[in-house]
């Protein structure tokens, strides 16, 4: 895909406004080819067309619980991403929402697809399976005029990524196999996250996960010192690289440790992939991230470069349903 140079800045918009949604306008502050001019809670959404401020749409979430009481830009609404998307113009949204129940993200999808809007989304989705009820709707997101781009986080996004381009060296993949590490100072100010996390170990499920308030999760943590431990996950990974023909999916492993007490990772985040080239040796190549890298950098940074993909892919009339497994993120300026 030729690059696109970006003449106007790409209107931005970001749903869900927690600790993700935070870090996302932070991370789009000094871009000079995206513009963040939207934003939506469950209460309310803003937006400025020359862009937001961050500290103070920030402010403003928390200290009177939602963007929209900003003074000049927010408007309340109990159908915030309906009303956001239908009366104001956007080119992308990055979809930094829990996908809590598991049937969110693609009722979200849905919404933008009956609105008649048409643009790009991007998500940063965890679950195989909420990937497949995306793949249900991929005609849908092709005919509404809607380039949406799963996964596109760090795994899945940009570990998956990398294992699909390491996967090159080999003439057959044995294994892929993913090891995360997250350090938070405090779990609160990715709640949703957390609570995503805790779906997926052993004793609980989404719906469980869903429902525990915030003093549940608090003695659940207190338990395990803060610490989240997690082992072969459910975790959208593997049916991108299946998908994008590197491997089965039974050949993909996901799991990883998240110390919910401290923001230094409990190990480092890496993917491995081995495979037999073909001379006929097996060998395995291994990416590391770099420690000081944040979650939020990995998460938001590569969703980032994969929605201006997605915008490239728009100029060209290309519609549908995509995964990081098959498009190139391009950096963002």
């Amino acid at each position: 895909m030729i690059i696109d140079k970006v003449n106007q800045p790409i209107k931005v918009g970001v749903l869900g406004f927690g600790g993700l949604g935070q870090a996302a306008a932070k991370i789009l502050a000094p871009k000079g080819e995206m513009i963040w001019v939207a934003a939506a809670d469950h209460q309310g959404y803003a937006y400025n067309s020359l862009g937001l401020n961050p500290d103070l749409v920030i402010k403003t979430c928390r200290d009177r619980g939602s963007i929209g009481h900003l003074d000049a830009d927010g408007t309340l609404s109990k159908n915030s991403i309906q009303d956001l998307v239908v009366n104001h113009s956007v080119d992308g949204y990055f979809l930094a929402l829990p996908n809590l129940p598991n049937t969110f993200m693609a009722d979200v999808a849905q919404q933008f697809i009956k609105s008649g809007w048409q643009g790009v989304l991007v998500d940063a989705l965890k679950r195989t399976s909420a990937v497949e009820q995306l793949l249900e709707i991929q005609d849908d997101l092709q005919a509404a005029g809607i380039t949406y781009l799963t996964g596109c986080g760090a795994t899945p996004g940009l570990l998956t990524a990398a294992a699909a381009v390491a996967a090159q060296s080999y003439a057959e993949i044995h294994s892929v196999k993913i090891t995360f590490g997250v350090g938070i100072a405090n779990w609160e100010a990715y709640k949703s996250t957390i609570r995503e996390d805790i779906a997926h170990m052993s004793e609980y499920d989404v719906e469980t996960a869903r429902a525990m308030t915030d003093d549940e999760v608090s003695a659940l943590l207190d338990k395990t010192n803060g610490i989240i431990a997690l082992e072969n996950m459910e975790h959208a990974d593997d049916i991108m690289l299946e998908l994008a023909g590197i491997c089965d999916r039974d050949r993909v492993t996901v799991g990883g440790v998240v110390d919910t007490r401290n923001p230094k990772k409990p190990l480092s985040t890496n993917v491995a992939i081995t495979g037999r080239t073909f001379e006929g040796k097996i060998s395995t190549h291994t990416f590391t991230l770099g420690d000081e890298t944040s979650m939020a950098a990995n998460v938001c940074g590569p969703a980032f470069g994969y929605l201006k993909a997605g915008i490239a892919l728009q100029r060209r009339k290309v519609t549908g349903l995509f995964t990081a497994a098959e498009i190139m993120p391009q950096f963002v300026n």
